[in-house]
């Protein structure tokens, strides 16, 4: 390998790294506290909530990419905020593309915790905001799995990334 091409692929592969661990971090925030919300609440509809976000799971990368290229070029409606070809863009792509594996993961993984502790939360009289939060804390292990299996769709998945990031330099 010529030396002179080791700067640029170390450039390319470290801007890779900060775009796929940015979007896992964001869709970790939202997808966990969502998964365990799904896991301690009963309501109308949760089966079909369940359902779609199992079904996002296999939603095409070239797909979302193609939404978001709608929607952030300067004709979209989000065009006037000038993301379109950046990292951002790239980001939000990538949020989109993992936010819904993360939470169906750790939905899973919380909710057998939850018909282990629901019982004895109940018997202390914990609200549900503190229910999330005792599962979470002891869920973690799951929970990391879960931000791992996004973090490695998220870095794997090129399509959405070439059509909303473009030929960003490196």
């Amino acid at each position: 390998m010529d030396a002179s091409v080791l700067p640029g692929l170390v450039e390319i592969t470290l801007r890779s790294v900060f775009v796929s661990a940015s979007a896992v971090l964001l869709a970790c925030l939202a997808a966990i506290p969502l998964g365990a919300w799904l896991a301690v609440t009963q309501f109308k509809g949760k089966r079909l909530v369940i359902a779609v976000l199992n079904a996002l799971m296999g939603l095409p990368p070239v797909v979302v990419g193609l939404v978001f290229y709608l929607l952030l070029s300067r004709s979209g409606p989000l065009g006037v905020l000038g993301l379109l070809f950046t990292p951002w863009a790239m980001i939000l792509a990538q949020i989109v593309i993992v936010l819904p594996l993360v939470a169906s993961l750790s939905h899973q993984a919380l909710r057998s915790l939850w018909e282990e502790y629901a019982p004895l939360l109940a018997s202390l009289r914990a609200t549900r905001r503190q229910a999330v939060w005792i599962l979470i804390q002891d869920g973690r292990r799951a929970l990391l799995t879960a931000g791992l299996a996004g973090f490695g769709r998220a870095i794997g998945e090129v399509g959405a990334i070439w059509i909303v990031g473009g030929k960003i330099g490196h």
